[in-house]
């Protein structure tokens, strides 16, 4: 006869049954989200890898950013200059990622350029991408306009040379933007073809890569500098608070208006003023005289206009004082191209 009393083991099953059927029962009578409550379940719910913490908080990354805009732009003119062409430099991301990532992102070989930026800790690494940086060595060569095919392979000695001028030119204007931030002192330590022989930091630890669009002609291709965590890690707060971004936010004192005001009524203007204007064709400019007169359909009785720097400004009758010819001013002109055509 069997036992009536139930063993633990089958007591155990019995209860793992029993809230397995109550699990089921509560998610088939749970109705679906729908509407809008389905969309704010959805904005709750956030991935995160811990793998890749951002470590640099949003108003740094946007002071960077922000720092960077500017850099951008300066590096575009001082490049043109260089290569006598017209070349843009674009911002066209501030991401957070771990240095490993960052590296297998490049291509091989590249220009990868070992940076010292004292007093930050560590190193920094300005990658150029072959794609724009043969055509550029091209131009400094006297190519044209027409670029040849990309070379798959290491830098020359003397395209090692041609590159220095570009990092320097990189370097210059890279300290210019940062010395409202900290004043750096950068300088090129090695430069590399495989990015994979140089660890400058752990393979995840975390970086801000700052990344730029060359445009040369139809050609395009990317500069990328990354800056591990470390480095800025103690000028955090340079970055969160810095005057660069504050200081359009501050209103004026009455000093720094008086040192403007200072300035600008000491500053030298270009005064014309214009007496008359006529037109006459080559033949009667060939033929002039001294002595010959040119008549105009000026007015006498109307007033002259007075322009500074360019732009009509004043209304003013014709005269002489102490022996000098001179104007005396009427009115001010409130709408500048409306006196152009008197």
């Amino acid at each position: 006869m069997p036992s009536d009393v139930l063993s633990q083991t089958e007591v155990e099953s019995l209860l793992s049954a029993m809230a397995s059927e109550g699990r089921h029962a509560t998610a088939s009578a749970a109705p679906p989200p729908s509407g809008a409550n389905a969309g704010k379940t959805r904005d709750k719910i956030g991935s995160y890898d811990f793998k890749r913490p951002e470590r640099v908080g949003k108003e740094q990354m946007r002071a960077l950013q922000t720092l960077h805009e500017s850099f951008g732009r300066n590096f575009g003119a001082a490049i043109s200059a260089l290569l006598r062409s017209i070349v843009e430099v674009k911002l066209t991301s501030v991401d957070q990622l771990t240095y490993s990532e960052f590296v297998f992102s490049l291509e091989n070989p590249t220009c990868f350029n070992l940076l010292k930026a004292d007093p930050l800790e560590g190193n920094l690494i300005l990658d150029i991408n072959p794609s724009i940086l043969y055509p550029i060595i091209d131009r400094l060569l006297g190519g044209g306009r027409e670029a040849g095919p990309l070379a798959r392979r290491p830098l020359t000695e003397i395209e090692l040379r041609l590159v220095s001028r570009i990092t320097d030119l990189f370097l210059h204007e890279l300290r210019h933007a940062w010395e409202n931030v900290i004043d750096l002192n950068l300088e090129v330590l090695q430069v590399e073809s495989n990015p994979q022989l140089v660890q400058i930091v752990p393979p995840n630890e975390v970086v801000v890569l700052i990344s730029f669009e060359l445009t040369v002609g139809d050609l395009r291709g990317m500069i990328n500098l990354c800056i591990p965590y470390n480095a800025i890690e103690r000028i955090g707060g340079k970055l969160s608070a810095n005057s660069w971004i504050a200081y359009g936010r501050r209103q004026p004192t009455p000093e720094s208006i008086r040192q403007i005001s200072r300035k600008v009524c000491t500053s030298l203007v270009e005064l014309n003023v214009r007496l008359a204007q006529t037109q006459i064709n080559t033949g009667e400019l060939i033929g002039l005289k001294v002595g010959d007169i040119i008549t105009t359909e000026k007015d006498i009785h109307r007033p002259l206009i007075v322009s500074v720097e360019g732009i009509p400004k004043f209304r003013a009758g014709v005269g002489a004082f102490k022996g000098h010819k001179a104007i005396v001013i009427q009115d001010a002109i409130k709408n500048p191209t409306e006196a152009l055509g008197e």
